[in-house]
């Protein structure tokens, strides 16, 4: 559906020359929802703005369908250019324009009567929930439906490609949570393959099948969002998904209770992470029985990624060494990861013994 071939873009500005993407290759298959996740400055923007050639590449090729954009007249760029939809973070509405009006403008030129264009916005406001404010105006819209309308307008032409550019950044978690929803609804419903540009993993762990992660305006990693979340590979990556499932922010909280800061010598703080049903007897209920390692569990939090669970505990051993690292060996082999946080006057972090992830 969507293939980027050694795609480089350099600005030349003043004698000043920004290098904003750089030998990148990307592969969308149809019906992805494939998300592009990195701060600002990585080249997300960028990079989707090739997709449609609104960002012509320096060099490489950009191949939707079959067709190399870079190498069609400008008339056929514009037919093909009606295949991709883009919705942005700040919706780009006609304030002087009802709902109904601003999501007819896009069929301008379409070529279909007044009746027809009639019928299919009224479809499109159903779709996206919005048939009841079609005579509305912007100003009376939460970010929400505007970004609603937004997405029924980009709509219009029939694309089989949406590009969504930081589209649900101006939004609340929880309004976020449906756009991201109605997009799950338009894949599905639609054959629609959506490319999602964001900064926030937590969009990506929501709705994406796949996922690149860019940095300095290359994709540093790249694959399906469950291999990605469970064995990220790259320190930004590990950055991003810890801060996504709050494992950090819930680790700060422990270590800044005295309880916990000072560990007795007997004792080990612990991370123990897992990926779908690979534990599929109570593991912990039994470091006792076999070893005589009691556990204290502090935090717990499973996620659904794609449908697969990754589950992670923040737990404290408490036994002897010796038998502490046979509680290691036993978990890695029902093929949980345990990574030693802390233990009594150590000064080391994120130390992994032998048997850990």
């Amino acid at each position: 559906m969507i293939e980027l071939k050694q795609v480089d873009v350099v600005f030349t500005q003043k004698k000043k020359t920004t290098i904003a993407v750089s030998n990148v290759n990307l592969s969308v298959e149809k019906k992805d929802i494939f998300g592009i996740v990195g701060y600002s400055g990585a080249g997300k923007s960028t990079l989707v703005r090739l997709i449609n050639l609104l960002q012509r590449p320096t060099s490489g090729e950009v191949i939707i369908d079959g067709v190399d954009l870079t190498k069609i007249s400008h008339r056929t760029l514009r037919q093909q250019r009606k295949q991709i939809g883009m919705i942005f973070q700040h919706f780009n509405l006609f304030n002087a324009r009802t709902v109904f009006d601003n999501v007819a403008f896009a069929l301008k030129y379409s070529g279909l009567k007044k009746a027809e264009r009639t019928e299919k916005v009224t479809s499109l406001l159903q779709l996206v929930g919005l048939e009841d404010k079609a005579q509305a105006y912007p100003s009376q819209l939460s970010g929400g439906q505007k970004q609603r309308v937004a997405i029924a307008r980009a709509l219009a032409s029939d694309p089989k490609i949406l590009l969504c550019d930081e589209a649900t950044s101006a939004l609340d978690p929880k309004t976020t949570i449906q756009i991201l929803e109605l997009l799950q609804k338009l894949n599905r419903e639609l054959d629609l393959t959506i490319v999602l540009i964001t900064h926030e993993m937590q969009v990506v762990k929501e709705i994406c099948n796949k996922v690149a992660v860019m940095e300095d305006g290359q994709i540093i990693e790249q694959g399906r969002a469950l291999d990605i979340f469970s064995q990220p590979q790259k320190a930004l990556t590990k950055d991003f998904i810890r801060t996504a499932t709050h494992i950090d922010q819930a680790l700060a909280t422990i270590l800044e209770h005295p309880q916990f800061s000072n560990l007795s010598p007997n004792e080990w703080l612990v991370e123990l992470s897992y990926v779908g049903d690979e534990t599929d007897q109570p593991l912990i209920a039994q470091l006792f029985s076999r070893f005589q390692v009691t556990t204290n569990i502090l935090y717990g939090n499973v996620e659904i990624i794609q449908g697969t669970a990754l589950g992670t505990l923040v737990v404290v051993l408490t036994g002897n060494h010796n038998q502490k690292q046979k509680v290691f060996d036993y978990l890695k082999k029902h093929r949980v990861n345990a990574t030693l946080l802390k233990e009594a006057h150590s000064k080391h972090q994120n130390l992994t013994l032998v048997g850990g992830a």
